[in-house]
Order: structure tokens, then sequence, then C-alpha cells
């Protein structure tokens, strides 16, 4: 499986789950068990490397204005569900975080932001097909700490002014 069909992957399951992470990861779980074990592989090696590549500070200072906190968990649930919102949301958070305020079109504190069924689905899908757990990746694990320079997220004056985008958006 290649990155292309990993972003179709989530796309048409995001967009027949209209936006609901918990449908989409069943859906995605649907969809993964038609397939071959190793392409089940594929699909969880190109989600834990963009998983692991967003463990970033200034995305979970993003987060943290997006859903009024995140501890350590909301952080790896919202980054799943980052993941989930597509190629062009997740690189453009990666990029800049403060884009979110543009890339987003609704942002619902009862549903988005929290994708944790996503983080299992292709898990969930190779324990199915093969009635085993799946095996080691075989890719670096996540940094120790989030890459970049740490925030103070209880500080609002820093926090408003690294993100004025999203802080006017969902903050004000």
């Amino acid at each position: 499986m290649d990155e292309t069909e990993f972003w179709e992957l989530v796309d048409t399951t995001r967009e027949a789950a209209e936006g609901d992470p918990e449908e989409q990861a069943d859906l995605l779980i649907e969809r993964l068990v038609q397939l071959d074990p190793d392409l089940v592989l594929d699909f969880a090696r190109h989600f834990e490397a963009r998983y692991n590549r967003a463990y970033r500070w200034d995305l979970w200072g993003a987060a943290w204005v997006l859903l009024d906190g995140a501890s350590d968990d909301a952080f790896d649930f919202f980054r799943c569900w980052l993941i989930g919102q597509g190629r062009e949301v997740y690189e453009g958070a990666v990029h800049d975080p403060d884009s979110l305020a543009d890339l987003l079109e609704d942002f619902d504190e009862e549903i988005d932001g929290d994708g944790e069924e996503l983080g299992y689905a292709a898990d969930e899908a190779y324990e199915q097909l093969t009635g085993t757990v799946a095996p080691d990746l075989g890719i670096p694990p996540a940094a120790a700490e989030p890459e970049g320079t740490p925030l103070d997220f209880e500080n609002e004056s820093v926090i408003a002014e690294r993100y004025p985008k999203l802080w006017e958006r969902f903050r004000d």
C-alpha cells in the first residue's frame, strides 16, 4: 500500500462516516478486513509514521486551543483524529498548526478532536484477519518528548499569540 492508497482509505471512510471518528474507525476496519494482512500492516505503518510525526509541541498547542486543554492522552487521540481528517488537513496542520482555523470547516467538541478508535483500526482488522496480534511494524518509535520548543499551555496570552487564528475562531 502506498501513501496515496493510505490517504484514499482515510478520505473515503471519513466521508462515508460524515466526519464521525468512531464511525470512521468502524468503516476503516470493514475496508481493511477486505485486504491482505500485509496490506493492513502497510496501512498501520503509514498511520504510525504520521502519528509519530505529529508528536510536536506546536501541534499540542493547537490541540490545547481546540479542546480547551489537552492531557497526554487527549493529545494522543487528537493526533489520531488529525490523521483521520485526511492529507490536506494533516499536512497543513503539521506545516502550520494555526492553519487548522482555516482548514477545519466545523469543530464539534463532542465528537471532533478524539480519534482514539482510529488508532486501533489497523490492529483490529489484522487480528480479525489472522487471529493474532499484529507484529512489530519495524518503524522507529516516537521520541520520548515532543519535537520542538515546549509551550506554557497555562499562559493564555502566550497561546493566543502563538495561535492567533485558532484563538480568535475557537476561544474568543
